[in-house]
């Protein structure tokens, strides 16, 4: 549905978000509500061209363990061990890790179904030693009004349908639009993340603004 839904434009963002957090060897990197591994195996890869780093690391946190299951199932097959990659199923809100441990921490599409946002920032400053980075990439509010409309229309009348007719389901993606409104914009999203603590806090339009990369340190 991913694909269906944004024309396979997602794999375009997420590769974007991977070349914005642009790792390097020996990162050991945090990723939330990644179970399916999306975000880890293109860190992973990215790391490739160097030969992976002994240090180079990946635990990927999900609330969900359907989508845990399906990540470990993909791992295996694309030959990858715990010595690089891990899952564990957690609580963003309620992190089970000490503090400092990260290099990275990032969520891609995730933050938005958080219960309580700002808890979940300021836990991921907790876990990220000090020069650490946090970087989010979510749908976010559009920025060309005339594209607007368009996207409206889009959202509100075609996602539910299509879900309706792929998958039998009408309302998980009725909520899925619902959810992308009610996120907060991109200016009060950076002020969120600087409550936390974070500096240098920056982010980034893509596709006019559907989706905003989120940027910054603990510094």
């Amino acid at each position: 549905m991913n694909d269906l839904m944004s024309f396979g434009i997602h794999r375009l963002w997420k590769d974007t978000f991977m070349d914005r957090l642009g790792p390097t060897p020996g990162t050991n990197l945090l990723d939330v509500a990644g179970g399916t591994g999306d975000i880890a195996f293109r860190y992973l890869n990215y790391l490739k061209s160097d030969r992976l780093h002994p240090n180079s690391h990946v635990t990927v946190l999900d609330i969900n363990t359907a989508m845990l299951d399906v990540g470990q199932y993909r791992s295996k097959g694309l030959g990858y061990d715990s010595s690089q990659i891990t899952f564990q199923e957690g609580n963003a809100e309620e992190l089970p890790f000490e503090d400092g441990l990260f290099d990275a921490y990032t969520v891609v599409f995730g933050i938005r179904n958080f219960t309580h946002i700002q808890k979940a920032i300021d836990e991921a400053y907790r876990v990220l030693r000090p020069g650490g980075r946090f970087l989010c990439m979510e749908f976010s509010q559009v920025t060309d009004t005339n594209l607007q409309w368009i996207y409206d229309q889009y959202s509100f009348q075609v996602i539910p349908l299509m879900g309706q007719l792929v998958s039998g389901q009408w309302h998980p993606y009725q909520y899925l639009v619902e959810s992308i409104r009610q996120f907060p914009n991109q200016d009060l999203f950076k002020s969120m993340i600087e409550k936390a603590g974070f500096r240098e806090v920056i982010y980034e339009n893509l596709s006019s603004g559907i989706v905003a990369i989120h940027s910054g340190f603990k510094l």
